[in-house]
């Protein structure tokens, strides 16, 4: 009767040893979501105090701009930002949204979408477009975007006007660049 008890709680302890290994190696394969820090950004885009990161996101896609005359200044064009086409995806790769415009829009692929204010752009480098904190306006449907206080835009790549020639000549002429830029959500704590 004891060899049984031994062997039986050897048994136990086998298979407790095994799924507590088992545990932690499937949560050294889980994907971590990173810590996100606004220490390195300028005041100006920095998201205020009682706000929580609830959603980090990349976007991958591309800004339209259009060669238009410049506002009160008769004979003079510039490449003026239309709107961006862009997947939203997550730190893995895989796509959880949209962001499109004109009106800027972000959109979870649960359907629930928010579009925002701008509030303050600070550089990130001469050939990246800026950092950018925006506003949300109130969710439209219920999911991912419900809640949202504030969306930043950081570390962004390319993405500026386009560097040919906006004249006269090519008045109302689109182009597209390529960009990325992390998306960050925030919501009230």
């Amino acid at each position: 009767m004891q060899r049984t008890s031994f062997a039986s709680n050897s048994l136990r302890r086998g298979a407790i040893a095994s799924l507590i290994l088992s545990s932690a190696v499937l949560a050294a394969c889980a994907p971590m979501q990173p810590m996100y820090s606004q220490d390195a950004l300028p005041a100006a885009v920095k998201v205020p105090a009682g706000n929580q990161v609830v959603m980090q996101t990349v976007g991958v896609g591309d800004i339209t701009y259009e060669c238009r005359a410049k506002k009160d200044m008769a004979g003079q064009y510039e490449w003026t930002f239309v709107g961006p086409d862009a997947a939203l995806n997550d730190r893995s790769g895989k796509q959880v949204g949209k962001y499109y415009g004109p009106p800027a829009t972000w959109e979870s692929m649960d359907g629930s979408k928010i579009t925002a204010t701008q509030l303050a752009v600070a550089p990130a480098g001469a050939a990246n477009i800026p950092y950018q904190l925006v506003k949300a306006n109130p969710a439209v449907g219920s999911g991912a975007m419900s809640g949202v206080t504030y969306i930043q835009r950081v570390a962004t790549m390319g993405g500026i006007a386009p560097a040919s020639p906006c004249g006269m000549a090519n008045m109302g002429i689109k182009q597209t660049v390529k960009y990325q830029a992390d998306y960050i959500f925030w919501k009230a704590a």
